[in-house]
């Protein structure tokens, strides 16, 4: 391992393993010499035959240290289990837990971190009785806050990835999110500073014995031995230096180890941000697959990206939601997903399936979203959780939703993945996704999709980081898709969705400008919508002359005007324009639409 060529890291294994190897062989080698007591010896300083000299009763003080280094690194051991076993889930809790139970363990995590460690572990060992099992609890006490607020911070960069948002709108319990989704991608860089834990464990329980709070004769550990030799600094030295020399360096190669192993960590480690999908069993009822009133999505401070939308989708319809950057489109979608992200707020009526979703409880909430609902995110370059095998998180949803024997669900996977055209799914399925193209990977969360039968699938931009090649690919799945479900396309590409739609809806500032078909695009109504189709080339665009641009800058989410939000930006606005607000009506929210003709 190149991290462990430089001499830090190199020098902690070194020191290591040398340590392991004297807890291994210490007691076999040196045990005897340990306990052999020799009235004539009492109390010697340093000779050839005692070269760090003897203690009270004659007992060789090198052979005790080497023994000792057993039951210390064994303590350490455990005292660490202790605090992963405490503070672990103590620290994925706020990722997984809704807003006020996750305020609530951020708390108590940093409540315990405020509180100095040592004075933890003592007042503990004191608690729970003098000996190896109160120094060893109040050790793993101690390190619990510190461990637990490190998998927080870890925990925090993968909480909002797209595919446990996923598992969420799946109905998946947040205990299996964060065994199965949480914790394998923050395994590593919590495994190597563990072990820098583990050197400080070692420091604090020698600590405890040499205060008399730890072990207690006869048993000894190295700190056992420091607090003996104590009283005899002045006389002779080795007795109380040869411990303390040997945690000091027990403990500098566990350091060196850790946070050499972490930094070439840290250095490889990528942050998964991508995206999964869900499945749907239930039938849309007729009077369409989606009806969206009044939504909006506001946050705390004045924000409100999304105002007012009314969408409706039928059985089998494509949709396109175009419009420029910070538009809505996105957070409409997270918000009839159910994955706005805190602290937004959704309000305004949703009905998903015939379904109205603000009568439903929270489970019944999860299961509907999660049985009729698919969604299609825009990085294909993380779009799997990586640290599950492609076929294993396919068939989670089959498991999850449709109670299928895992072996079943495994079956499953691999025919979706062939649906989809993925070439030998059998082999496919058996790997991560670190091994899939980009393509390949947006291939495998639309098979995650068609696990089941879904009726609406929403695809959030799902060719943007794709080429040209690999999209047409995709939306042509997509188009097949949409044989067995509606689908709701979200670009800013209106060639894109010509290609693919029946419908487009325009969205700006957050608020739908107009509706239309594909087939009167190239006749829009709305100045906005006419900008974005000039602003888009084709293979009849004149390349002498600049591209079309829209000038100017769409409004913030905090500003909410009184006349039209494209106003600014129009070249045919009035001043009734800057002072009314045009109403959606007959599929246009304009006071001076253009001719389609």
């Amino acid at each position: 391992m190149r991290a462990l060529r430089s001499p830090a890291p190199l020098t902690g294994l070194l020191l290591v393993a040398a340590v392991l190897t004297l807890a291994l062989l210490g007691p076999a080698l040196w045990g005897e010499s340990a306990a052999r007591i020799d009235d004539g010896a009492i109390l010697q300083g340093h000779s050839p035959a005692h070269p760090l000299g003897t203690d009270d009763l004659g007992r060789d003080l090198l052979a005790r240290i080497l023994v000792a280094t057993r039951l210390s690194l064994l303590l350490a051991c455990l005292a660490t289990a202790v605090g992963v076993a405490i503070g672990l889930p103590l620290g994925v809790l706020p990722a997984v837990l809704p807003p006020r139970g996750a305020r609530a363990a951020a708390g108590t995590i940093n409540a315990l971190v405020a509180f100095p460690g040592l004075l933890l572990a003592m007042f503990t060992a004191v608690g729970s009785g003098l000996g190896a099992r109160g120094a060893v609890l109040g050790m793993g006490i101690a390190t619990a806050p510190v461990l637990a607020r490190l998998t927080q911070t870890l925990a925090a960069s993968v909480a909002n990835a797209d595919y446990v948002s996923a598992a969420r709108a799946l109905g998946v319990s947040r205990l299996r999110i964060a065994v199965r989704h949480v914790v394998p991608n923050i395994a590593e860089p919590l495994l190597l500073n563990i072990t820098l834990l583990f050197g400080g464990s070692l420091l604090g329980l020698a600590g405890l014995s040499f205060l008399g709070l730890g072990v207690q004769p006869p048993d000894y550990d190295w700190g056992r031995l420091l607090f003996d030799g104590l009283s005899r600094v002045y006389v002779d030295p080795e007795a109380a230096l040869g411990p303390a020399v040997a945690i000091g360096l027990a403990a500098v190669g566990f350091n060196l180890l850790g946070e050499g192993l972490a930094k070439a960590a840290s250095r490889r480690a990528v942050v998964p941000r991508g995206a999964a999908t869900g499945e749907a069993l239930r039938e849309a009822r007729s009077e369409g697959v989606l009806s969206v009133r009044g939504l909006s999505v506001a946050f705390p401070g004045g924000a409100v990206p999304v105002r007012d939308v009314h969408l409706d989708v039928a059985p089998g319809e494509i949709v396109g939601v175009v419009g420029e950057s910070g538009s809505g489109k996105s957070l409409t979608a997270l918000a009839i997903g159910g994955l706005v992200p805190y602290p937004g707020e959704v309000t305004g009526g949703i009905n998903l399936c015939g379904q109205d979703l603000s009568a439903l409880s929270p489970g019944e909430l999860r299961r509907l979203r999660g049985t009729s609902l698919a969604m299609v995110f825009q990085d294909p370059m993380t779009t799997l959780n990586p640290a599950l095998r492609v076929g294993g998180q396919l068939a989670e949803v089959s498991t999850t939703h449709q109670k299928m024997p895992r072996k079943e669900a495994l079956a499953r996977a691999v025919d979706r993945l062939r649906r989809v055209r993925i070439a030998r799914p059998e082999e496919r399925a058996r790997q991560h996704p670190h091994t899939f193209s980009g393509g390949m990977r947006q291939r495998a969360i639309i098979a995650m999709g068609l696990m089941g039968t879904p009726k609406l699938i929403i695809a959030d931009e799902p060719t943007t980081a794709l080429d040209v090649t690999v999209q047409r690919d995709i939306l042509l799945l997509l188009r097949e898709a949409a044989k067995e479900a509606a689908v709701i396309l979200i670009s800013h590409d209106i060639a894109v969705v010509s290609q693919l739609c029946d419908r487009v809806v325009v969205m700006y500032a957050g608020r739908v400008v107009e509706e239309l078909t594909v087939a009167e695009l190239r006749r829009a109504r709305h100045p906005y919508t006419r900008a974005l189709i000039a602003a888009t080339p084709d293979l009849t665009t004149d390349r002498d002359k600049p591209l079309a641009t829209i000038a100017g800058q769409p409004p913030s989410p905090f500003d909410d005007p009184d006349g039209c939000a494209f106003a600014p930006r129009c070249a045919a606005a009035t001043s009734a324009c800057r002072t009314t607000r045009p109403l959606l009506e007959d599929g246009i929210a304009c006071l001076h639409p253009q001719s389609s003709d």
